[in-house]
């Protein structure tokens, strides 16, 4: 393996191997090349079979370009068994290979986020506790709790008065996952922890299997991901965490940056090599960067730099009021656009929240300028794509009562709401599944004879389809007996042609569904063995809670609106950053807590790394907020940057070149031209 194209604190991170390593990789400083000639550098020079490799990261999007790094630099036959995924997929591997010692059957579900919900509203409803408006608080503690590794006895136990019907909650939801067979998505990190807890066994099993260890992204990892880490890499400690304090901007859905400092407690020999030189941005750009993050309490002293010169000034926008931002921000875009011959993907508008986005959006269509956001509906939250997963996902356990609900009537079996309410009632005092009940001679008592068949008809066809699934029948000829329907029913294809808007809507509709099929005939590259439905179920489920807000982009094509948040990993030649006042970054709800204060910080230095060759800042004296405008403060964080290399227009220090303005006004009229013809 060759490391001469790595600069030299690049190559040494590859080639220790001495102990566990902390990469402390700044934004741009090519941590994933560095992760990809580690692996090679084991496989290679350190002579570890890649089937004893892992490598884990956050995003499926991540893992996906890991693979495909190193399908260009190594052989199919040096990679054959490496474990490169998402951390949720290695414990969804773990809890696969030891689901009796955890108490479920093979083929239990995953619930994503809307599954759990409706099932803590039900129970909420059933007990008598929770509101409507606070179930969706309690969803988000409970979570916390799982991913801080409490247990519901744990978490009642320590709870505040205000949280104990949460904690009840807790409970209540853990025992009906277990009576469905089904986790949710933080069990994935969960319930492996609790197995190398409770079993020396498993442990050593997992230790021996993953004989080196390498995490990305490492200042995102919540407290259960720490243990899991812990456990995997045992005393051994063969382990390289890549990550960066600076960059830690998602405490809110349980990031502990702090465990980089655990690290040197936990691991006395830690070694830290530190990746400093930036490979996107120009100097002004990363001046800014240094000096605004300075600002945060630092346990590793870092200071990024770049070879690529000065490049622009960086620009103050201040505007009248947030309708005149978007316009004056737009009218910059076009203006630069066509003055620089670029194209719409090479400039990005960040913001902190998302209904700044609402004026951006109606200024760039009253341009034409194409644009593309963030957090769109992704290929697995399509209606017809959760339909055909909740099939299959019904198929492999009938206890899955979320997926019973969604298709026993999709397409019409004339299985109506009053059917399903009072099958539930009958489930709950039998305390089985919507499924199982559907079955008892007791259930007469309750339904007429002629709902009883109907839904004698749906359960023979599902449990018919399970039984071939076991005997090994392929997961699309099991999808095309679904499509076709049971018998009364209307075909799939029919169905959505009757309940969609048009025939074009249907056609598309349709298409997805032949793209799922597609999916499946698509066979991952690592994968020694075809998987049977049960698997397959599982890590679709997975797959679906993963993608989500992963877009497909087209850079060439549309300008990317995005939240602060979903802009991390992502580069842009030409960044505005808007809304740069007090109240909206920082947030008021953050401001004035000296962790939420810092964590605001690093969104704002998130958002200006993203930059590589020009950045510009926009703020309001006045914004509309909740029906009313109010008087706005320039953000501190400005304050905090080097105003030497600040120009502020529209406001203070305001100085315009007219020949400059001229020019300004020449290239956009250009631009309207051009999009007239």
């Amino acid at each position: 393996m060759q490391l001469s194209d790595l600069n030299p604190p690049q190559q040494q991170a590859v080639r220790y191997l001495d102990g566990p390593l902390l990469v402390l990789a700044g934004a741009g400083s090519g941590k994933t090349r560095v992760i990809i000639h580690k692996i090679a550098f084991l496989i290679q020079n350190a002579g570890i079979n890649a089937r004893n490799i892992a490598a884990v990261t956050f995003t499926n999007k991540a893992a996906r370009e890991m693979k495909s790094r190193l399908s260009k630099t190594l052989s199919k036959a040096e990679l054959k068994g490496l474990q490169v995924s998402t951390f949720h997929t290695l414990g969804l591997k773990i809890i696969r290979s030891h689901c009796k010692e955890l108490g479920y059957q093979s083929n239990f579900s995953i619930f994503d986020s809307h599954d759990s919900n409706k099932l803590l509203q039900s129970l909420s409803e059933k007990y008598g506790m929770l509101d409507k408006d606070k179930l969706q608080a309690a969803q988000h503690t409970i979570s916390n709790w799982k991913n801080a590794g409490l247990t519901p006895e744990q978490a009642e136990a320590e709870a505040e008065d205000t949280d104990k019907q949460t904690a009840y909650l807790y409970d209540r939801y853990q025992r009906q996952l277990k009576a469905y067979n089904a986790v949710d998505f933080d069990d994935l990190i969960a319930l492996p922890v609790q197995l190398f807890q409770q079993s020396q066994e498993a442990r050593e099993r997992w230790q021996s299997k993953i004989r080196y260890l390498l995490v990305d992204e490492y200042q995102d990892t919540n407290g259960a991901q720490y243990e899991l880490v812990k456990y995997l890499v045992g005393i051994r400690g063969a382990l390289t965490v890549v990550g960066d304090d600076d960059q830690s901007i998602y405490a809110w859905r349980g990031a502990q940056p702090e465990n980089l400092a655990l690290l040197k407690k936990d691991y006395p020999r830690l070694h830290v090599v530190k990746l400093e030189q930036n490979y996107r941005s120009s100097g002004y750009i990363l001046a800014a960067a240094n000096q605004l993050i300075s600002n945060n309490e630092h346990v590793f002293e870092k200071r990024l730099w770049s070879d690529k010169g000065t490049g622009a000034p960086l620009r103050v926008l201040s505007t009248a009021d947030d309708k005149h931002e978007a316009e004056q921000v737009v009218s910059e875009l076009i203006s630069h656009k066509f003055q620089h011959q670029n194209d719409n993907g090479d400039y990005a508008i960040l913001y902190r929240s998302n209904y700044q986005s609402r004026l951006i959006e109606k200024a760039l269509r009253d341009n034409r300028i194409e644009y593309i956001m963030s957090g769109g509906t992704s290929f697995f939250e399509k209606a017809e794509i959760k339909d055909i997963i909740a099939y299959l996902r019904l198929i492999v356990n009938g206890d899955d009562d979320a997926a019973f609900v969604r298709i026993v009537n999709t397409p019409r079996r004339e299985i109506g709401m009053t059917t399903l309410e009072k099958l539930g009632n009958y489930a709950q005092q039998r305390q089985c599944s919507l499924f199982a009940a559907s079955f008892e001679m007791g259930l007469s008592e309750h339904l007429s004879e002629r709902a009883i068949g109907h839904l004698e008809i749906f359960n023979r066809w599902i449990t018919e389809l399970g039984i071939q699934a076991e005997n090994g029948v392929t997961t699309n000829e099991i999808i095309e007996q679904v499509l076709k329907g049971c018998r009364g029913d209307d075909n799939y294809e029919d169905w959505l042609q009757d309940n969609s808007a048009d025939p074009k809507a249907a056609e598309k509709k349709w298409g997805n569904v032949q793209e799922l099929i597609s999916w499946f005939d698509k066979k991952d590259e690592y994968e020694v063995e075809p998987k049977k439905l049960a698997e397959v179920v599982a890590q679709l489920s997975l797959s679906d809670m993963l993608s989500r807000q992963e877009q497909e982009e087209n850079s060439k094509d549309y300008v990317r609106l995005t939240t602060l948040h979903a802009s991390k990993g992502l580069e842009f030649p030409h960044v505005f950053l808007i809304g740069m006042e007090e109240d909206l970054l920082p947030h008021a709800n953050s401001k004035d807590d000296e962790h939420g204060l810092a964590e605001e910080r690093r969104l704002a230095y998130v958002g200006i790394t993203r930059a590589e060759r020009s950045l510009t800042f926009s703020l309001c004296r006045k914004r509309r907020r909740y029906g009313e405008e109010v008087a706005c403060d320039p953000s501190r964080f400005l304050s905090e940057l080097p105003q030497e290399q600040l120009t502020w227009e529209g406001g203070k220090q305001q100085k315009v070149d007219p020949a400059q303005a001229k020019e300004k006004g020449r290239a956009h009229l250009a631009g309207l031209k051009s999009m007239l013809r």
